[in-house]
């Protein structure tokens, strides 16, 4: 496997694979919000927020973005945007194809996007996720990488009723 620059010819197989790969978190997700929440979030549901949400990081940070190719096959992507401002890098997205998790790519781009921040001058890598059930892979995958969990509230209110 390779980590290489994402190209526009990476475009639909990246937004393919991401597909895949949250197709099993948002119905955990969607159990464990209150349904005002999540039916703001997806109001025509999360596969088209998702995809839409996917393709414009895609087409608007090409030079921030990394895929990891296992022959001609893309089977995960990064996405890296630094914060000079608070010595700060930031994977943005992390997405790896369903049949390629656990084997060490998600690590591997991770990997990349630490070498990226270390050459750009930033003291830290910041990851966000879920703190829900259908997140719970990729906070393992974070902490075994070395992230410190920062506690944080998010809280929602129902206004409609």
């Amino acid at each position: 496997m390779r980590i290489v620059p994402y190209g526009s010819d990476h475009r639909a197989e990246v937004l393919e694979l991401s597909m895949r790969a949250w197709e099993p978190v948002f119905p955990l997700v969607r159990e464990a919000v209150a349904p005002f929440v999540y039916g703001s979030f997806y109001p025509d549901g999360w596969r088209e927020r998702q995809y839409r949400d996917l393709a414009a990081v895609l087409d608007g940070e090409l030079g921030n973005i990394a895929v990891a190719v296992e022959g001609a096959r893309v089977v995960g992507w990064v996405c890296l945007r630094l914060h000079p401002d608070d010595s700060m890098g930031e994977i943005h997205v992390l997405g790896v194809d369903p049949e390629f998790q656990r084997r060490g790519v998600a690590r591997d781009l991770m990997d990349h996007a630490f070498a990226r921040s270390r050459e750009a001058g930033m003291r830290m890598v910041l990851v966000e996720t879920g703190d829900d059930p259908g997140h719970e892979p990729a906070r393992r995958a974070y902490e075994a990488a070395g992230f410190e969990r920062w506690p944080v509230a998010r809280y929602f209110k129902d206004l409609s009723g």
